[in-house]
């Protein structure tokens, strides 16, 4: 690739909207009704102009507009504006049961994922919009001349309200729906499936070839090991990282930073967050890795694959537990936590390693490796899982799924621990032989498919 690609490539990410802010902004409940609110503002500005002009003799009245007085117009925005404030109360009322449902059958941690849902925060939205919309129709009614009827307004707003009685029945269905189980781990597992290629596409942008001349990652590693070390400045979940802004950073000081941490670990204040070399370099970039680290106090989506991971893991062990026992929700999960792994092997995440526009690395990351997805994915849910031979077979199976996508004999390695695992845990823990027998036959099926020898009874 020649410099001024390179250079075209990495300027056109500066005017990227970072995802931790595309996220943040997300995962609230007032970002799109407020903008909802100010669009119907500027809907009843334009209307009311037309109004104006209707009253003044420079328009004619459309025909599709609703005629009448202004009382009985003011009898109809009064009706618009209590329904909707009242619908408004309800559909938010709904929101919080949803919320606290969801809360105590998939995990605390599992209420952004419904707080980030833009069927209700639309709904919402919609309701108090009309309502608002209604409103100043009305005051225009009121604090205009005797008079002045705001015929398309009032249309407007009739229309509006049709709008929502639509809104409405679509949100319950929504709720109805999202609040299903089966619903909520194929979300997860949809998130799962962005953040990966977000990661991914963020890597292909950012690829410079890296010239013969230039240190490699070994020497790049060799050196950081005489570099100085950079505390954190708070304590917290890192919830993204300015990949970007660092390697220009460490470009202009002519550093390599290494990040001790990524998104998803928890940073405590004073301990080790980068090392930078040379030493001499650490306190010009101390500034810029504390702005360049968002941290708050819960993990998020937007650079942590893992997260939705350990949700679907969260999910699973709690239908496991005694007080559930709901073994197929369980077996749901490790079949969606399959196709998550599926799509990480092949397409694996970013090696960690970022480069200026020259081609010298600037950046190491600890990169999110197919051994520590799978870990996560199987160990928890191998555990909960002892004795009930139903989720140790399902795992056995989505090996053997995974097995079909891995094109390393690393990561046909890491299956065939896990497999062995499994085998030894149900050895271990199934006390009917007939059970016993029919996970070591999924595990033989396993073993066929990674191409070894199935051992003799």
């Amino acid at each position: 690739m020649r410099p001024e690609q390179n250079a075209k490539r990495l300027q056109m990410r500066r005017y990227r909207v970072p995802g931790w802010r595309r996220e943040a902004l997300r995962t609230t409940l007032w970002v799109i009704p407020s903008v909802m609110i100010a669009l119907a503002v500027v809907l009843f500005v334009i209307t009311y102009r037309v109004d104006s002009r209707i009253a003044a003799g420079s328009l004619t009245l459309p025909s599709w507009a609703v005629a009448g007085g202004s009382d009985a117009s003011r009898q109809i925005l009064i009706g618009i504006s209590a329904a909707m404030i009242t619908v408004a109360g309800v559909v938010f009322s709904i929101t919080i049961l949803a919320l606290q449902l969801a809360s105590q059958q998939f995990g605390p941690r599992m209420l952004r994922n419904f707080i980030r849902d833009r069927g209700t925060q639309v709904s919402l939205g919609a309701f108090v919009a009309t309502f608002t919309y209604s409103m100043l129709t009305l005051g225009s009614i009121a604090h205009a001349s005797p008079t002045f009827v705001p015929h398309v307004s009032v249309t407007v707003a009739l229309v509006l309200t049709f709008g929502d009685v639509g809104v409405l029945i679509y949100f319950i269905h929504h709720v109805a729906t999202s609040i299903q189980l089966t619903s909520v781990v194929a979300g997860i597992a949809g998130d799962f499936r962005t953040t990966l290629t977000e990661l991914a596409d963020e890597a292909a942008r950012s690829h410079v070839d890296a010239a013969d001349a230039l240190p490699g990652i070994d020497e790049v590693r060799r050196r950081l090991e005489s570099g100085s070390e950079v505390p954190a400045r708070g304590s917290g979940f890192i919830q993204a990282v300015g990949h970007d802004r660092l390697v220009r950073i460490a470009a202009a000081s002519d550093s390599v930073i290494q990040l001790l941490h990524r998104p998803g670990h928890f940073m405590a204040d004073g301990q080790p967050l980068a090392v930078v070399w040379p030493a001499q370099a650490a306190e010009d970039v101390a500034d810029a890795l504390t702005r360049e680290h968002i941290v708050g106090s819960n993990r998020t989506l937007t650079q942590d694959p893992g997260f939705a991971v350990d949700q679907l893991v969260e999910v699973a062990i709690r239908a496991l537990s005694p007080a559930v026992n709901d073994t197929f929700t369980a077996l749901n999960c490790v079949d969606w936590l399959g196709d998550c792994l599926c799509r990480t092997a092949r397409r694996p995440p970013p090696d960690g390693i970022y480069r200026d526009e020259a081609g010298a690395i600037r950046l190491v990351e600890k990169a999110i490796t197919f051994e520590r997805l799978v870990k996560g994915a199987y160990d928890k849910v191998r555990q909960a899982g002892r004795g009930m031979p139903a989720v140790l077979i399902r795992q056995l199976e989505n090996l053997s799924k995974i097995a079909m996508a891995v094109t390393d004999e690393g990561s046909r390695a890491v299956l065939i621990h896990h497999a062995e695992m499994i085998l030894r845990s149900s050895d271990g823990s199934v006390a009917e032989l007939s059970d016993r027998d029919d996970v070591r036959a999924a595990y033989d099926s396993f073993l066929r498919r990674v191409g070894l020898a199935v051992p003799a009874s």
